[in-house]
């Protein structure tokens, strides 16, 4: 079985899809498999779908959408599987669980990449820091479960998931960016910052991109359309190492050269007290 979350929701067994078109148990399959081996509680996939207003008969409503899903996985699975769908999507007490390895589900590829990744960082090691966080962006197909409605806990779910996919990506920025790939993000970040016009941390790696690439002028402007939205929208100014690195910029501090500035910062921490 191959689980893809990371995008449209996607189960395949044996090259046949086994998503429910329904949506309800399209929910529950979604859950059960961000957490592969592990038993999801009853109540929980119950919050998830009615929320806090549970139908008398949302017990045997849930074991219904359960029987279905075990159809679809019976029918893929086959005559001559070595179990059946019931050792798969298993029952046991007080909840249900997917009986399948965690790297069959994108999710934990994508978050063992990471992982690499980061330890990669650690070790000086950017170039293979910056190629792993690549493939682990890749695996997204577009906003996780993008084509299911989500409840409560799913919602909580893709909220973490995209704040991991964002906090990647602006790691991975900030390993090009020490690689000296600066005039390459910049049409990146154009667009990140714009995705999320009060992200301090995508600012800075902007300003630094512009910055490195002749574009002093540019970058500055970056700073204050930045630093007038804080202030009108929220009352506040940038924080003290953005305001350091904007002061860096017009002194021409010779630490935001690509050569000589610090290798264990990131972008945003360059200035950092």
């Amino acid at each position: 079985m191959k689980i893809q979350v990371l995008g449209p929701l996607s189960a395949d067994v044996n090259g046949m899809s086994i998503v429910p078109t329904a949506g309800k148990p399209r929910q529950i399959l979604a859950l059960l498999a961000l957490y592969p081996g592990r038993v999801m509680p009853v109540p929980t996939l119950m919050e998830e779908i009615w929320g806090t207003e549970l139908p008398q008969s949302a017990l045997t409503t849930l074991q219904t959408y359960i029987l279905q899903l075990r159809r679809r996985l019976g029918t893929a699975m086959g005559p001559g599987a070595p179990g059946t769908a019931k050792d798969v999507l298993a029952t046991r007490h007080g909840g249900y669980l997917l009986q399948m390895p965690a790297e069959s589900v994108d999710v934990h590829e994508y978050e063992r990449l990471v992982g690499e990744a980061q330890h990669a960082f650690d070790e000086n090691e950017d170039e293979k820091a910056a190629a792993t966080y690549r493939r682990a962006l890749e695996l997204w197909q577009g906003p996780a479960l993008v084509d299911v409605r989500v409840g409560p806990i799913l919602e909580i779910e893709v909220m973490r998931l995209e704040e991991s996919r964002l906090a990647t990506r602006e790691r991975r920025i900030d390993v090009d960016l020490r690689l000296g790939r600066h005039v390459e993000v910049i049409a990146e970040l154009v667009d990140l910052i714009a995705r999320h016009p009060q992200h301090e941390g995508l600012h800075s790696q902007a300003m630094v991109a512009l910055y490195r690439s002749g574009r002093q002028a540019t970058a500055l402007d970056v700073y204050h359309r930045l630093r007038r939205r804080l202030v009108e929208e929220l009352g506040v100014e940038p924080a003290p190492q953005l305001q350091r690195l904007h002061q860096a910029m017009l002194a021409v501090d010779p630490q935001l050269d690509v050569i000589s500035g610090p290798r264990r910062s990131s972008t945003f921490d360059l200035y950092a007290a």
